[in-house]
């Protein structure tokens, strides 16, 4: 195939031109985002039943609703949390690979069948069913810059005119509002009520009935009389538009004809529809609106469309009212890519410098440098082709496929060029024998290459999806490489190089001259000291045996985790006070954390937006989170100014808060999979012990973490069991007095927990009405002895009469983990230890818990555990098909142990580097191991392809040995040096995203060390005592004088068309 495109330059050409522009039309279109859709698709239900506890929503909302969750299509787990507010939250967890938009239908469809059976509350408030991902995208925030608007203000503006139309943007999946638009708030005075012998569900009634829209018909309605002339629409009743009506609704006539109006037992206005959160921007008054994704959207795309959105709205904002950006995702997005694309604009330039040194020739270099664009860009016609994007991982890939790619074409120019000076021929005669020569080698060293890489492509889970991003990336790049190195490089070597005259070959001053005596002084050396090795390979095998000792000992020791923890430029705290602590309290200490990040570290803070009565480990007064953006990495350049370093400050700080606990918490790299790094897990009761045996398990797993050195911090991510008033009611009592328990449900449900009656129109929108007591009547225990239900005579009865009371202790906020009652741990390993260690640790911790107690890793570390089960199968296979490629490439099954042996020589090399450096094994590990065993593999075919060509041509083993060692040397070293600078970059990467850039550039770069620098010397030694040991057809060397002279033997090596066997 070169002999064609030798002859024809200018099609080799058009094909490269071709594949060039199908590569920038695919960049055009190609979507960015920081990783791929890596995390499970997942499908959330959530509701709300006013005015119930936590115990209560569980029994009748949640576990009806999971139950009916059978038989749904690729669910992998439901978790779900259900808090004293009334909210209900169900999360369900899909395998990767699932259809959003079908397990979005699936899901619809069970949750109709419970529908019918929850309580008629949660019916009429509605449940939502949204495919999102479970952390926040980014949140908008809205301050009156001049104070004009006050925290309800600014929330009935964002909910009324603003969150409808970003919850429409394409690409989000659900919102988060911290505030709520204005509702009709009925207050009830209880002395009031009882006064005009009147309860609760008489105003609830009363409002219905005045408070609705009739729809009355028409004048002339079809069928009409004969000769009908008029049509009109008739209105009968609407519904009321401000307070002054709700005042006037009439609620009762009594006998003497005196009247009964709403304002004569309760005060009406336009409040907040909910009062559970205060906002805060930067300290001042504001509202929020959290942004979550859609399944599968893309992070920066739909970032973007949001912004836009929200400048378009913003020349309607009310005057002082102002949009910013507390909380945002993706500038590291943006900035991580951004790094990785100088990482391998540098890494191009190392290379080329790396083959201007060895070839010597510009002519020379620039041919490899040629494919360098034609290779990458085809490969992004590649990605667009899978339906990939450009992110951090697939660029990754082009970094690492960089130093591999131009490997081929070195090798084809090098030994053009060896040609010509040795056989003193032209350049098209001696690119033609030469491409004889190594065309076995470059479609060897692409198989090996690929099949290194294309098992990593059939792995499952979030694992998988990595493992897939470098696999279809790297594979095609050398597929594109190969092809590249057949058809261009063949070409612009016969068109671009001179012919090299024996006595030319090398520069004799000047810096080439100083480098070319180093590097025939040194590689005389090594072929010196290859001929010595092999006269005693006894004692270097015992040495290989050692290395393969600590290698074991290596990987045993090295620490693992899921994915390297980066600085993202912003994080958050969880503020979480004791037990029935009120939203003033939580206030203060939210005040506290605000001038700690304001004040004390303004030098690295840029904004602040802090909530109270929200939480990720829940709702309620007690509970609180701020969000906090740091300022710009060009701005944060010591090591105090990390993320990482700035959370260990606010620790410190934060532990002198005597009145609650805040947790700094920085988020993991991938945030789909869990809103903190570290290790996450679900404490189970697996055996029905019951709540208090699960909360006294999940206290004495705190207390073993809170002593072990290897557990940096451990937390629960929930509320503890709080206060809880219980009224137990008296039926028999009840009865006898002529109550029923509906009304008695009813006067408690709407005068202490708030009902939803019915909407009215507030400036053309429809608002909620909700009734509930006044403040004063529902503050203290004995306030309920100012509520009175009606008997069936009329008598108003105090509660009193018929109920009893007593204090007790429930949580707050119940959780479950596949059907089964749960608490959720997350926590961080101390420094010097992995999440790996640390899950290690909390498992030895719960099998000392009481029997029944289980446990499940969820997040972030059920897919490191799953991810560690997989890297042991993925490298057997991996050298499993290596082998059989090479087995296949030399019709041979001995030859291929001399490639195979040399690979623990890189993977140790790894392995020091990695350790030295205080890395994990984690997936970037895992595939930079996969790229060394590929490197290894290569350097050792390029010695023992030619090596048994020259064998088979007649020469002794020892004699074809050496010449190989001697020849391959130099193209060896070079491809190995541009490799190694080509991934340098990646090794001394700081900034944003430098953790990744680091964790996979370590890895290889220490194992292309190892594969070089011990491979030089250990693949003849193997492919010696390999090829002497079952090849029964060439004779063998006995002494080694003869191996001494055949060190600086000159002979040439003759092409070989056909493999035979050995």
């Amino acid at each position: 195939m070169s002999r064609f495109f030798i002859d024809r330059p200018i099609f080799a050409w058009v094909i490269s031109i071709l594949i060039m522009f199908a590569g920038i039309l695919s960049i055009i279109n190609l979507p960015i985002s920081q990783y791929p859709n890596i995390a499970p698709p997942s499908i959330s239900i959530s509701g709300n039943y006013p005015g119930a506890s936590a115990k209560t929503v569980e029994d009748s909302v949640t576990q009806v609703i999971e139950q009916k969750m059978q038989g749904i299509d690729g669910l992998s787990y439901l978790s779900s949390n259900s808090d004293a507010t009334g909210n209900v939250s169900i999360t369900l967890s899909f395998e990767n690979g699932t259809d959003p938009d079908i397990a979005q239908v699936q899901v619809q469809n069970k949750l109709q069948l419970a529908l019918p059976l929850l309580p008629a509350e949660v019916q009429r408030s509605g449940l939502r069913v949204a495919k999102a991902t479970r952390n926040f995208l980014l949140v908008v925030s809205f301050v009156s810059e001049d104070d004009s608007m006050n925290q309800y203000d600014l929330g009935d503006y964002v909910a009324a005119n603003i969150a409808d139309p970003l919850s429409r943007v394409k690409g989000v999946g659900d919102t988060q509002l911290f505030g709520a638009q204005y509702a009709m708030r009925i207050w009830l005075d209880p002395a009031k009520l009882v006064s005009y012998s009147l309860v609760p569900a008489d105003v609830t009634s009363a409002i219905e009935a005045q408070n609705t829209q009739v729809s009355a018909g028409q004048l002339g309605a079809s069928p009409s009389v004969s000769g009908q002339q008029l049509n009109a629409t008739i209105t009968a009743q609407s519904r009321l538009k401000n307070e002054e009506q709700f005042r006037n609704i009439l609620l009762k006539t009594q006998a003497n004809g005196a009247t009964v109006y709403l304002r004569d037992v309760a005060r009406v206005e336009l409040g907040s529809e909910s009062y559970s959160t205060i906002a805060r921007f930067k300290g001042k008054p504001a509202t929020g609106m959290a942004i979550k994704m859609a399944t599968g959207a893309n992070a920066l795309e739909t970032a973007r469309l949001v912004k836009e959105r929200v400048v378009e709205l913003s020349p309607y904002f009310p005057a002082g009212m102002k949009a910013v950006y507390p909380y945002d995702t993706t500038p590291f997005v943006k900035l991580s890519i951004e790094e990785v694309v100088k990482t391998l604009i540098e890494a191009i330039i190392l290379v080329f410098l790396v083959m201007l040194l060895f070839l010597q020739n510009f002519r020379a270099t620039l041919i490899p440098t040629l494919a360098v664009p034609v290779v990458l860009l085809g490969t992004f016609g590649v990605l667009a082709a899978f339906g990939y994007s450009i992110n951090t991982l697939t660029m990754f890939a082009m970094v690492l496929a960089i130093g591999l790619l131009v490997d081929d074409a070195i090798v084809v120019v090098e030994n053009v060029e060896r040609v010509m000076r040795e056989d003193g021929l032209g350049p098209v005669e001696a690119t033609r024998k030469s491409m004889s020569q190594i065309t076995g080698a470059l479609i060897g060293i692409a198989l090996v290459l690929s099949a290194v890489f294309i098992p990593m492509a059939f792995f499952g889970g979030s694992a998988g999806v990595i493992y897939r991003q470098f696999s279809i990336t790297i594979v095609s790049a050398m597929i594109l490489s190969v092809i590249v190195a057949l058809v261009l490089t063949p070409a612009l070597c016969a068109t671009l190089l001179k012919p090299i005259h024996s006595h030319e070959h090398e520069a004799k001053t000047g810096f080439f001259g100083w480098f070319n005596r180093h590097f025939d002084r040194g590689s005389k050396g090594y072929q010196g000291i290859v001929a010595s090795l092999l006269k005693k390979p006894k004692r270097w095998l015992a040495f290989y045996v050692l290395i393969l000792i600590g290698l074991v000992v290596l990987f045993v020791k090295l620490p693992t985790s899921f994915l390297p923890e980066e600085d993202q430029g912003f994080m958050y705290t969880l503020i979480q006070l004791p037990e029935g602590a009120t939203q003033d309290r939580t206030l203060a200490v939210l005040k506290q954390v605000e001038h700690h990040f304001l004040e004390t570290e303004k030098e690295n803070i840029d904004t602040l937006f802090g909530v109270v009565g929200f939480s990720f480990a829940g709702r309620g007064q007690n509970v609180g989170i701020t969000f906090i953006r740091f300022k710009d990495w060009s701005e944060r350049t010591r090591d105090d100014q990390t993320v990482d370093a700035v959370a260990a400050r606010s620790r410190i700080a934060f532990s002198k808060i005597r009145d609650g606990i805040v947790f700094p918490i920085v988020p993991p790299a991938v945030r789909e999979l869990g809103n903190s790094s570290g290790f996450d897990i679900q404490l189970q009761d697996r055996g029905g012990l019951g709540h208090d045996a699960l909360m006294t398990a999940r206290n004495k797993l705190l207390g073993m973490a809170a002593e072990s050195q290897i557990i940096g911090s451990a937390r629960p991510n929930g509320q503890d069991d709080t206060p809880e008033y219980q009224l137990d009611i008296d039926a028999q009592k009840a009865a006898a007095l002529g109550i029923s328990l509906n009304d008695i449900s009813s006067v408690l449900s709407t005068a202490w927990g708030g009902r939803y009656v019915n909407d009215f129109l507030d400036r053309g929108r429809v608002k909620r009405v909700y009734v509930q007591g006044d403040a004063h009547a529902r503050m203290l225990p004995s306030d309920l002895e100012r509520w009175f239900a009606r008997s069936k005579t009329g008598e108003m009865v105090p509660f009193s009469a018929f109920t009893t009371a007593k204090w007790d202790f429930a949580s707050p906020r119940l959780e479950r983990y596949n059907g089964q009652s749960s608490v959720n741990i997350q926590g961080s390993p101390a420094p010097g230890y992995s999440s790996g260690d640390a899950m290690n640790a909390i498992e030895e911790m719960i099998s000392k818990l009481p029997a029944g107690i289980g446990f499940e890793w969820t997040g972030v570390s059920e897919q490191e555990r799953s991810t560690s089960g997989q890297a042991p199968i993925l490298y057997a296979i991996s050298l499993l098909v290596v082998f059989l490629c090479l087995a296949a490439l030399y019709e041979s099954w001995s030859i291929p142990f001399a490639v195979m042996l040399v690979v623990p020589l890189g993977i140790i090399g790894a392995l020091i580097a990695t350790q030295l450096r205080g890395l994990s094994n984690d997936v970037y590990f895992q595939v930079g191991l996969l790229t060394t065993i590929g490197l290894a593999a290569k350097n050792a075919i390029l010695i023992v392809e030619f090596a048994k060509d020259l064998q088979e041509a007649g020469h002794e083993l020892m004699d074809a040995t050496l010449t190989a060692v001697r020849q391959r040397l130099r193209p060896i070293l070079m491809t190995s040096l541009a490799f190694g600078l080509g991934v340098m970059p990646l090794v001394v990467s700081q900034g944003a995203g430098s953790g990744s850039q680091n964790a996979i550039g370590t890895g290889v770069l220490g194992g292309m060390v190892g594969a070089t620098v011990l491979g030089l010397f250990f693949v003849p030694l193997f492919f010696v005592l390999i090829r002497a040991r079952f090849s029964k057809s060439s004779p063998v060397m006995a002494n080694a004088s003869s191996a001494s002279t055949a060190a600086g033997s000159s002979d040439k090596p003759v092409a070989s068309d056909s493999e035979t066997p050995s």
